[in-house]
């Protein structure tokens, strides 16, 4: 029997839709890719992406066709070239893969199956769970995918929703200085036993006592890390931890990853294949957990604590303001999460972002922190879901009485070396990501879309 916990029961027929929503993100990330950038170079960060598409049907077809519902295999090789616990990531570039039509051809027939075997009305809780978290894996490996052109300097995707709904009007809404006070008191970090879709390691919601804290209103920009770099803070021994040090030297890092100097004296920053001026009111992106530690002793900050970050999104105020309230939204502005197309059994079944948020690749890159008032957390922090993600101070561990779900190697295989970051990016899909939600990468991922907010000393 497959452990899940308690799921919503959700339509079929949003499970189908989310599942060609996240295929059709997919192929779009496939568009003008040759043969030889679909395997590209062997780097530690990236997979092979025809390697990676035929995971990700492998995926679909091993947890919900095999293993849920008890399937024959629709390929005899699947598990021996594309499961990622049992093959090495050295080795994908040396598995005798399919061309990509063929690739593309199984990607296809394990979706005729997924789709062909679900009818009408409500889904049990298993096929809730299971087609939810399958295309959850496949909205992270479409991020990833993303990043990996970045990453390879292939050409700036062309995502149908971007076209759709552009920028949000006030795109370019400039920065968002200062900080908000945070009032003290017992918050319950984690998910609440009625949540109608919970990863592993948000099981479950603890008590922590919560001491006031001062946090920054927006992530920290372009602007404010450029002075950092321009006074030479990569150079300089004590802002950085030991680990940190030894990486700079390791790479010879002397500002972020993707800027490059413009020979007069500013700063350019590559985005894809192209090179732009850096935007001052952007988010600063692509820098790790030692990079942002350091900017934080450079600047007499620190980054939040995990449930830090959380009471800041989630948490609010009591009525006279002493204490936090004994209440908990699931997203910064309310309990809904704002995506248009949201189905009324709660599901999120349509390709629109939620609204107040950078997500779902409306806009293929950041906005000013700024712009999206809307999606203001009860404290007034702006951007808590979207636009980057956001490193904390923690490392990752489980919470109290963790215990692993279907897939077990989700989380627990990473716990203890990791660092946390919570969010999302502009990325990453709002089916998903809630004020809950845990990210977790090694300290030294500067690839992802990550930047991070800050938080006064005591």
């Amino acid at each position: 029997m497959i452990a899940i916990p308690p799921v919503k029961e959700v339509s079929r027929d949003s499970l189908k839709a989310s599942l060609l929503d996240a295929r059709a993100r997919t192929h779009e990330l496939l568009q003008g890719l040759d043969d030889e950038q679909l395997m590209g170079p062997r780097l530690a960060i990236v997979n092979p992406l025809r390697w990676e598409i035929g995971h990700v049907a492998w995926f679909h077809e091993y947890f919900i066709l095999q293993q849920g519902f008890g399937r024959p295999p629709l390929t005899h090789d699947g598990h021996l070239l594309y499961d990622s616990i049992a093959i090495a990531h050295h080795e994908r570039w040396d598995l005798p893969l399919p061309p990509l039509q063929q690739t593309l051809d199984y990607l296809q027939r394990v979706e005729d199956a997924l789709i062909g075997r679900l009818g009408a009305g409500t889904a049990s809780a298993l096929e809730s769970y299971l087609y939810q978290f399958t295309v959850f894996h496949e909205d992270m490996h479409d991020e990833a995918f993303t990043w990996a052109r970045q990453t390879l300097a292939y050409p700036r995707p062309d995502f149908a929703l971007e076209a759709q709904l552009g920028p949000p009007a006030d795109a370019a809404g400039g920065a968002l200085d200062g900080d908000v006070h945070i009032t003290g008191g017992e918050f319950l970090v984690g998910a609440m036993g009625d949540a109608p879709f919970v990863f592993d390691n948000e099981k479950w919601a603890h008590a922590v006592t919560v001491r006031p804290f001062a946090m920054a209103r927006a992530p920290v920009t372009n602007e404010a890390f450029r002075a950092f770099v321009d006074e030479g803070g990569y150079g300089r021994r004590e802002f950085w931890t030991d680990e940190g040090w030894a990486w700079r030297q390791s790479v010879d890092a002397t500002h972020p990853v993707y800027w490059q100097r413009d020979g007069a004296g500013g700063w350019l920053q590559r985005q894809f294949d192209a090179l732009a001026p850096l935007a001052p009111y952007h988010p600063v992106v692509h820098v790790n957990w030692y990079e942002a530690s350091a900017w934080c002793r450079w600047a007499g900050r620190r980054l939040p604590r995990e449930h830090e970050w959380e009471v800041a999104a989630l948490g609010q105020p009591c009525a006279d303001g002493s204490q936090l309230a004994a209440v908990k939204r699931r997203y910064p502005w309310s309990n809904e999460s704002g995506n248009n197309e949201s189905g009324s059994d709660g599901s999120h079944g349509g390709e629109t972002a939620a609204a107040g948020c950078n997500l779902d690749g409306r806009c293929v890159g950041c906005v000013d922190v700024g712009a999206l008032a809307d999606g203001d957390s009860a404290f007034g922090c702006r951007q808590m879901l979207g636009n980057v993600w956001e490193w904390c101070h923690d490392p990752f561990t489980p919470y109290p009485g963790f215990v692993a779900d279907a897939y077990k190697e989700y989380s627990q295989t990473l716990f203890g070396h990791t660092r946390v970051l919570r969010g999302g990016s502009w990325a990453t899909r709002s089916r998903y990501i809630t004020g809950l939600y845990r990210n977790f990468f090694g300290p030294s991922r500067n690839d992802i879309f990550a930047g991070f907010r800050t938080c006064a000393l005591e």
